[in-house]
């Protein structure tokens, strides 16, 4: 038998380097394991493919219990933000909510030059198009990945997190093809063998909206939207005074009678309407032409109009995701105020990918099916970037565990939304893209987003994931 050469032996492999990847990879290192994170392209480190934003309703409690935990995000959030703001302050604290818009290209550099120093971790490029399993008495267990290129890399454990990726498909229009995020390559051989391996895989679809360029828009004709002036850190770590830095504004516009007139009067060229998009979409982040028919007595809809980032023109149009064509995008798009000669950058699009049916996993979210196979992000279901690294934590850290032969780390529901998100999940399913809101946890009067160091932070010092620093921080 070929001896393994040493470098291609881990203690833990994670598929994918987005949101969930990173956590789960950090978390892992962190607990001294030996960790590779494979990613299809380096470029998709921590991408924000969707909106230049972390934090909001429900979502910001979880950023709050990742860092408690001895996460990565909120550190980075703090770090790359370009606006501020704490939501819903005139109701009751249980959801009061913070919300940063990020620098999206700075995020990831700074994600990425995370990954790179931390001890105990690799960070390679490389499509996985297979798991190495073996069968003991009945019982499948992962023994590592095999790549497009043929290389093999072993381990104890391999968590996958995917995102969009597998079986990307776009569609813009009458026209389709098959894509990752952002247009990057999908991933088509590793799904067919997740199929291959009787998972129970389902197909999903999200989208995401256009991109204009700010020099053509004219925001006398919109409402500023500025950050707050007293700044709140995302991580327990920084304190305000150390966060001071100069906030870009963002932008509050509507659309009208003569938008929705043109979206309805193409609606039928929408993959939504055709049939050809046959993924199940998100229920709370609905298209502009699906807003349209369920709400057709509505006169207008609001958009934010979003800065992408500091070395960039580009504006993320918020609230106007949909797969109609670009003439017709651009079309509609020009009928908002402030918007009547928007150029355009890139077109809004949908896209489908599998995913896995989330109640095949224990709570520790490993594969029934498949021992030391766990599974994390928008592979189970889950929709943002927050429920993506908030689940990546809890794999990587329930990885580690099992390998050292430990009870998996289990939050409760009365515990944080992080156990609410999982629980969900898990036990209950989803049959749509699943998304963290503050009415989903009973116990959010106890659940607030100032008190996750307090509730969580001995926690994390147990797992190891909790430095001396940090702690003196909570004392």
């Amino acid at each position: 038998m070929q001896e393994i050469n040493r470098d291609s032996i881990f203690d833990i492999i994670v598929i994918g380097a987005g949101h969930a990847g990173c956590e789960a990879a950090l978390a892992a290192a962190r607990m001294g394991k030996r960790t590779l994170i494979l990613s299809i392209t380096l470029e998709a480190v921590a991408m924000m493919a969707c909106n230049p934003a972390i934090g909001g309703t429900g979502k910001s409690q979880l950023v709050r219990e990742i860092d408690a935990l001895g996460g990565q995000m909120a550190l980075n959030t703090d770090k790359t933000f370009i606006q501020s703001r704490m939501l819903n302050t005139a109701k009751g604290p249980a959801v009061h909510s913070l919300r940063a818009q990020t620098d999206k290209e700075h995020y990831h550099r700074e994600m990425k030059k995370t990954l790179e120093a931390q001890q105990n971790l690799e960070l390679k490029q490389g499509e996985v198009t297979e798991l190495i399993l073996s069968s003991e008495e009945g019982r499948r267990r992962v023994l590592g990945v095999r790549l497009r290129t043929g290389t093999e890399y072993f381990s104890k454990a391999v968590i996958i997190a995917t995102g969009t990726f597998l079986r990307g498909k776009v569609f813009i229009g009458e026209s389709s093809y098959e894509s990752g995020p952002n247009g990057l390559a999908p991933s088509y051989s590793l799904a067919d063998k997740l199929i291959e391996y009787g998972l129970p895989m389902r197909r999903f679809k999200t989208g995401t909206p256009a991109r204009v360029l700010a020099k053509s828009l004219d925001f006398s004709k919109m409402t500023e939207q500025k950050g707050d002036e007293e700044l709140r850190a995302f991580s327990f770590m920084n304190e305000p005074e150390e966060l001071m830095r100069p906030q870009y504004s963002c932008w509050l516009t509507y659309t009208n009678e003569k938008t929705h007139e043109i979206i309805n009067a193409n609606r039928h060229r929408s993959g939504l309407f055709t049939g050809e998009i046959v993924g199940t979409g998100p229920r709370y982040c609905p298209s502009i032409e699906t807003k349209l028919e369920r709400f057709p007595d509505k006169e207008r809809h609001q958009t934010f109009i979003e800065p992408e980032g500091l070395d960039t023109e580009e504006m993320y149009i918020q609230g106007m995701s949909s797969s109609l064509p670009e003439d017709v995008q651009t079309a509609f798009y020009r009928t908002i105020p402030g918007l009547e000669n928007a150029e355009f950058a890139r077109p809004a699009y949908a896209i489908e990918y599998d995913c896995i049916d989330p109640t095949a996993l224990k709570l520790s979210l490993e594969s029934r099916d498949i021992d030391g196979f766990f599974c994390a992000g928008q592979f189970n279901g889950s929709s943002g970037y927050e429920e993506a690294a908030a689940q990546g934590l809890m794999a990587g850290i329930n990885a580690s565990l099992k390998i050292d032969g430990k009870e998996a780390f289990v939050l409760k529901r009365s515990e944080a939304y992080i156990g609410v998100l999982i629980d969900d999940l898990v036990t209950k399913g989803t049959d749509e893209p699943y998304r963290m809101m503050t009415s989903r946890a009973e116990y959010r009067l106890m659940l607030r987003q100032d008190n996750a160091d307090l509730r969580l932070s001995e926690k994390g010092r147990a797992l190891g994931l909790v430095s001396d620093e940090r702690y003196e921080t909570l004392l």
